[in-house]
């Protein structure tokens, strides 16, 4: 095998490779023979042909070849044959593309198929027959039928010989379209007489190493005198016909004359070509000598046919002429898009000029009807771009955004020049695939959320809501707790988030009067990789309820002392006896507290400010009023429903204190308490020294356990919920006492026989009653009133522990 391998490679602008191989073999190898070796004679890589998948391309619908990926062999897949494949054409070639993806490459392949001598020289008739009148003269020229041979070059016919020869020779005439007239020549005259029937023997003999020939039998019958032949006018005709034309069309007209008279005078015409498709095409009037039109003429198949015309009399003499009929293309031909390699899903995040598809256009349609011009419908971000041998690019021109726009319909048009212009189009359906460039966005730059104090733990708070505009896995949104703290502890411990669906559940309980309100961020990240995430800021507002009942400051409830306020018996209307103090450490209407006198030794005399808690007289004090007055004043908020407290107001009417003394002397001493207060006082520190050390060590213990859960829990996100005594503190300012009260108590150990000494007391006279005393008692005379001046500070025992101070902020 002869092989002829040249390689040009080149890189073009468009982003992909294209090369030229070019490759020389004789026709009629057998299947599987090796043509050359594509890998290694581009230098490409054996893996780079399997991770290409490379492919053969080819315009023509037969495939002789066929590529082997795992060697880079070219192989014949199919028997060639010279002559099918080109006919008389030449060189004759194969030519296909060799098509790379990822990325795209393609090299051009060119096969010259070289001829063999597989054809022998052939008549299309085996027997050829004259008449000839004996008179003819030396010299007649009688035409005989060329042989044609399939083959080319050396292979092709060659010459031609004439058996006998004793009256005929032959002679040879070369045309300038390289073939050759066959004439047999009159060398000797005939005699019917002698001889009425010849037989003779034409051989046609090509030229290839082992000759082939072939041959036809010549039979002369030999007539009385023709001495004249047909003479054409014209040796040559020259006509033209426009392809497709209708058929009967008349498409010339040769003329022949023969001197001769009658029936040697008379001539008939007809066509002498073989082997080829002229006798389909057209057909000669035997009479007329018009030459019509029979068939289809096709330009692309066919651009000029060469017609051999005969002109015979009836004494057997000829003459001959050519007719060459050139066909006129008409745009009869559509151009033709066949698809090269295309990828059918691409990343939105590609770089411009991206090439997505390679086309290839032929339109069969000669000079501008054959000129073909591709577009894209405008409204995609894409473009054709043209490289050689009509092959195109479809490349990305602007930047793509799945969101925006997932799937193009993408048609290319191709037109050629012809008038009027032909079209064809196909669509290409390109997906785009996603790439991660959204982040999550929240509903709402922020929220707001509002729950109720005393809420079960877990309870569910609010849902807060993120969407990415992204697609699948990189769209799926989970939600997480970012790191903080609120009041020192971390913001876990008070509230969690679903990471699924974004709702915001209560770990702990809430006390309105520990904590009003506290903020924290939720963070909202995509699956994508890597992830992308976005803040938002939740304020939790908590709800107060009504879960506290007023408490009251004063007066001050004692165990074994009763207190009671002195009232003179000439104290007039609206006297001032004392003033009821409490407070609610809830808040707004919760905390709005209102006073009423529940009973009263004589509802007559005294009335409870509904607001303000002062107990003032509503008649004139008489003497005929009972010493001793008791009130139970009860104090209620404005909750719902609402909570109270009552405090019960020992009042001595009376001008001096023997006259109170007599009416508070029957209150019962016990004597067995006196007498076993030691006791009692050395059990009591005994057990609360028990219990301190116990709640001491519960407490520490206590510390230890939550330090190691918050610690454990940080990172899980499960709260510890730390307890927080209430205050009694009203940050807001809307309790019922708008300044501080400070009260002071000083108590000596056995305190029933100990005197009380209260700081800052009212300017009236207040009794401290001591039931186990003799008689004694001490009248406290005050600087102030704590009545008529409420804004004075206030001291008094809040609990009946030894040497306790409180103050608490209202």
């Amino acid at each position: 095998m002869r092989r002829q391998v040249t390689v040009t490679i080149f890189v073009l602008s468009l982003g992909f490779v294209f090369g030229q191989v070019s490759y020389s073999i004789p026709e009629e190898m057998a299947k599987g023979s090796l043509i050359g070796n594509i890998a290694h004679d581009l230098g490409l890589q054996i893996k780079r042909l399997t991770s290409g998948k490379a492919r053969i391309f080819t315009r023509d619908s037969d495939e002789y070849v066929e590529l082997n990926r795992e060697t880079g062999a070219i192989l014949v897949k199919e028997r060639i044959d010279r002559e099918t494949l080109c006919k008389k054409t030449t060189p004759c070639s194969l030519h296909f593309q060799i098509i790379l993806e990822n990325p795209i490459e393609f090299y051009s392949v060119t096969i010259q198929i070289t001829d063999i001598n597989d054809n022998a020289p052939s008549f299309e008739k085996r027997e050829k027959k004259f008449k000839i009148s004996e008179s003819a003269v030396i010299g007649a020229k009688f035409v005989l039928e060329r042989a044609v041979d399939l083959d080319v070059g050396i292979n092709d016919l060659k010459s031609y010989t004439l058996k006998p020869t004793e009256n005929f020779e032959l002679k040879l005439h070369n045309n300038p379209d390289g073939n050759k007239n066959v004439e047999m020549v009159l060398q000797k005259p005939l005699d019917r007489e002698k001889q009425q029937n010849m037989k003779l023997v034409l051989t046609a003999v090509d030229g290839g190493e082992l000759q082939m020939s072939g041959t036809m039998q010549i039979v002369i019958t030999v007539l009385d005198a023709n001495d004249n032949a047909p003479v054409f006018t014209q040796h040559i005709y020259k006509a033209t016909v426009t392809e497709n034309s209708a058929k009967g069309t008349v498409v010339a007209t040769v003329k022949a004359s023969d001197a001769d008279e009658g029936s040697y005078g008379k001539i008939t015409y007809t066509i002498t070509n073989t082997f080829d498709e002229v006798k389909n095409i057209f057909e000669v009037n035997q009479e007329s000598g018009e030459v019509i039109l029979i068939g289809n003429t096709d330009f692309e198949e066919s651009r000029s046919y060469q017609i051999h015309l005969l002109a015979s009399d009836e004494g057997g003499l000829t003459d001959s002429c050519k007719l060459f009929v050139d066909i006129q293309d008409t745009n009869d031909n559509n151009p033709q898009i066949k698809i090269m390699s295309k990828s059918t899903l691409i990343s939105e995040d590609v770089k411009l000029n991206t090439v997505v598809t390679v086309i290839s256009i032929e339109d069969k349609d000669s000079g501008k009807n054959g000129k073909v011009k591709c577009f894209v419908n405008e409204d995609t971000p894409f473009s054709l771009k043209s490289s050689a041998n009509d092959f195109y690019s479809l490349v990305t021109d602007s930047e793509l955004d799945r969101e925006t726009k997932a799937e193009f319909n993408i048609t290319v048009t191709c037109s050629d020049e012809g008038v009027p212009s032909l079209s064809s189009s196909i669509t290409l359906t390109l997906q785009i695939s996603d790439v991660n460039d959204n982040a999550p966005v929240f509903e709402r730059s922020s929220y707001e959320a509002y729950i109720v104090e005393n809420n079960t733990p877990g309870l569910s708070i609010f849902t807060v809501k993120a969407t990415d505009a992204d697609w699948n896995q990189n769209s799926r949104v989970s939600y997480m707790l970012e790191e903080s703290s609120v009041n020192g502890v971390p913001v876990s411990s008070y509230v969690s988030v679903s990471a699924d669906s974004g709702v915001i559940h209560a770990v702990r309980y809430f006390d309105y009067e520990q904590i009003k309100d506290f903020k924290f961020c939720i963070k909202a990240q995509d699956g994508g990789s890597p992830p992308l995430s976005s803040n938002v800021t939740v304020k939790i507002l908590i709800q107060d309820q009504n879960d506290n009942p007023p408490q009251v400051l004063y007066p001050v409830q004692t165990g074994g002392s009763m207190v009671a306020e002195m009232v003179p018996r000439s104290a007039d209307v609206g006297y001032l006896v004392t003033k009821v103090v409490a407070v609610d450490v809830d808040s707004g209407q919760n905390a709005w507290l209102s006073y009423k006198l529940q009973k009263a030794t004589d509802r007559a005399l005294f009335e409870v400010g509904l607001q303000n808690g002062e107990i003032r007289t509503i008649r004139q004090v008489t003497d005929k009023d009972a010493v001793k007055q008791r009130l139970t004043v009860i104090v209620e908020d404005n909750g719902q429903p609402s909570r109270s407290a009552t405090v019960i107001v020992n009042v001595a009417v009376a001008d001096s204190f023997p006259e109170v003394l007599s009416e508070f002397s029957d209150f019962p001493h016990d004597k067995e308490y006196n007498d076993n207060l030691t006791f009692y006082l050395v059990l009591a520190l005994a057990v609360v020294s028990f219990l301190f050390i116990t709640c001491l060590v519960v407490i520490i213990s206590v510390k230890i356990y939550r330090w190691r859960q918050s610690r454990i829990l940080y990172h899980s996100s499960l709260p510890v919920i730390p307890y927080y005594p209430p205050r009694y503190s009203e940050t807001l300012g809307t309790g019922t006492l708008p300044h501080v009260y400070n009260y002071e108590v000083c108590r000596t150990t056995d305190s029933r026989k100990s005197d009380t000494k209260f700081g800052g007391a009212g300017s009236q006279n207040v009794l401290l009653m001591n039931p186990s005393s003799t008689g004694t008692m001490q009248r406290i005379q005050n600087e102030k009133s704590i009545l008529d001046e409420p804004d004075s500070p206030l001291e008094f025992p809040p609990s009946p522990a030894a040497e306790a101070h409180m103050r608490p902020t209202l």
